[in-house]
């Protein structure tokens, strides 16, 4: 499955490598495939919305960068994207922009970050939402507490080098979470965040198909998973964008489909 379960490529030549990983992935997690591969109890955008946060140890959803939107009047959707930023995210901010649409960034440290870091700050510039994939990929309910924190908090310090904000929501490679997970969460100030929607980019090239898969599974206060790391997705996001509008969708960040709610640390939301 999954997808923000897709492994990192390392290299764009290691691509086929890592997308038989993946497949191998998918195939253990057939079952959920729309929830992510970890047993949780989950929040719904709907009821986020219906308990305004008031405590100090959350932060309210800023205002939208592309228009003041309330997802409690309009049909919202959000657009995440895992695993980057790549090569090819340059182009897919582009697309954002002129879409004029607002995007989630959930990102990876190692090879990423670390590779383009002015892709990390332009993402937080252009008023997306920069939040955290983990450093290395590593599956969390594998490894032991101190792993856990270290592949969360790594990413956490490097984006807030980058852009003077540190992440409060991230998300599990391959969706894969336990009680663990959330403990370990709530102590560093992050909330989970699984999907609704997935196109399965990791196991095709076929743009078309991508965008069909989306099309298929979207519907109000959905959360929709991409990654820019794979060859075929940021052709088929236009595609997406344009189709979603056409249907009455408005397109937020998660703190944005939240709002007035808002995401707290140790929760998992989808």
């Amino acid at each position: 499955m999954p997808s923000s379960s897709s492994p990192n490529r390392k290299t764009k030549n290691t691509g086929a490598g890592l997308r038989a990983v993946a497949l191998a992935a998918a195939a253990a997690c057939l079952a959920v495939t729309l929830t992510g591969c970890g047993g949780a109890d989950t929040t719904q955008p709907s009821a986020a919305r219906a308990h305004p946060a008031t405590t100090s140890t959350t932060r309210a959803a800023p205002a939208a960068r592309f228009g003041t939107v309330d997802c409690r009047e309009v049909k919202c959707i959000a657009l995440t994207f895992d695993a980057g930023p790549s090569e090819n995210s340059a182009r897919l901010l582009d697309i954002l922009k002129e879409k004029q649409v607002p995007a989630t960034f959930f990102l990876l440290g190692a090879r990423h970050i670390e590779k383009y870091p002015e892709l990390v700050r332009r993402m937080a510039a252009e008023g997306h939402e920069v939040a955290s994939h983990t450093w290395d990929h590593r599956i969390l309910t594998r490894i032991a507490p101190d792993e856990i924190r270290e592949e969360l908090r790594r990413p956490n310090a490097e984006i807030e080098r980058l852009t003077g904000r540190r992440p409060t929501l991230m998300r599990p490679p391959q969706g894969r979470t336990n009680e663990t997970v959330h403990e370990i969460s709530r102590e560093l100030g992050l909330a989970e965040v699984l999907w609704t929607v997935t196109a399965k980019d990791y196991e095709t090239t076929d743009s078309a198909l991508i965008r069909r898969r989306v099309l298929a599974q979207a519907d109000r206060d959905g959360i929709i998973l991409l990654h820019d790391i794979y060859d075929g997705t940021v052709p088929a996001v236009p595609g997406i964008i344009d189709a979603l509008k056409a249907r009455g969708y408005v397109f937020v960040t998660v703190p944005q489909l939240l709002a007035p709610g808002a995401a707290q640390p140790g929760r998992v939301y989808r």
